[in-house]
């Protein structure tokens, strides 16, 4: 009968309606959230003349669509599914299991640095900042940035003061992109970090900004960003803004690990 429904359908509507929820979500934040809302309709048009009216011909039709649609869902959403299954791997919850399976020399959410690793950058930071110079910094948590690294060049060297301002310098031909920071030491730069499209990033912010927003909700990274236009300091971290840092705002916050 249509309208025997027992706990276990009960159980499968809520957990499916939870997912594609939470999956919204996840969308929302980019710009494929009405070509996700296009798919859900489709998705319904299909159960109603598939299953609900039992239409044979338009039914099988829309089977095989499908099918091969299932296959395009992949390609086209590839970026918000990885996003997807990260949001769910670094829920609290979930990161208590991993954190057994995985021991970590730090505890989830946390970035917290020696000082001796993290003066040099706050240094420079603060120096370009006066001399309104552009950059966009990296520094690793747990989660390995080998992929981004791979679109830069790669460097390994001691992070200095005059280092990174050399390499931010605006005629340096490494001064576009992002540097990445693991461990005190400048891994690359010039890399390639992904975009944000959030409607909700404040239309002042450029490109970096919105390289260091995506950057922080695709990874547990903490980003710097030193603005050319104002000269202003932004940390960005699990997808969240601090505007307007001061120097010792930026240190205490690498140092405390506390965001």
């Amino acid at each position: 009968m249509l309208f025997d429904i027992g706990i276990k359908d009960v159980i499968d509507i809520l957990l499916t309606a939870v997912i594609l929820f939470y999956f919204y979500k996840v969308m929302r934040e980019t710009r494929s959230v009405r070509v996700f809302t296009g798919v859900l309709v489709f998705v319904s048009f299909w159960i109603v003349i598939s299953k609900v009216l039992e239409m044979k011909l338009l039914g099988s039709i829309l089977d095989q669509l499908i099918n091969v649609g299932a296959i395009a869902l992949i390609v086209l959403f590839q970026s918000e599914i990885r996003h997807f299954f990260y949001s769910i791997g670094t829920h609290d919850r979930f990161g208590r299991v991993i954190r057994y399976l995985r021991p970590s020399r730090k505890k989830q959410g946390e970035f917290r640095h020696e000082r001796s690793d993290i003066f040099p950058i706050v240094m420079a930071c603060l120096n370009m900042a006066k001399q309104k110079v552009g950059a966009l910094i990296v520094l690793q948590n747990d989660l390995p940035l080998g992929d981004f690294i791979d679109t830069g060049e790669k460097i390994d060297a001691r992070a200095s003061q005059r280092l990174i301002e050399n390499i931010f310098f605006k005629n340096s031909p490494l001064h576009d992109g992002a540097m990445i920071v693991r461990d005190g030491r400048i891994v690359a730069a010039a890399c390639i970090m992904p975009t944000s499209h959030d409607l909700d990033i404040p239309k002042e912010f450029g490109l970096r900004h919105r390289a260091a927003k995506g950057t922080s909700t695709e990874t547990d990274a903490l980003s710097i960003v030193v603005s050319e236009e104002t000269g202003g300091i932004t940390a960005a971290y699990r997808g969240k803004f601090k505007m307007h840092v001061t120097s010792e705002e930026l240190e205490d916050m690498l140092m405390r690990g506390e965001f």
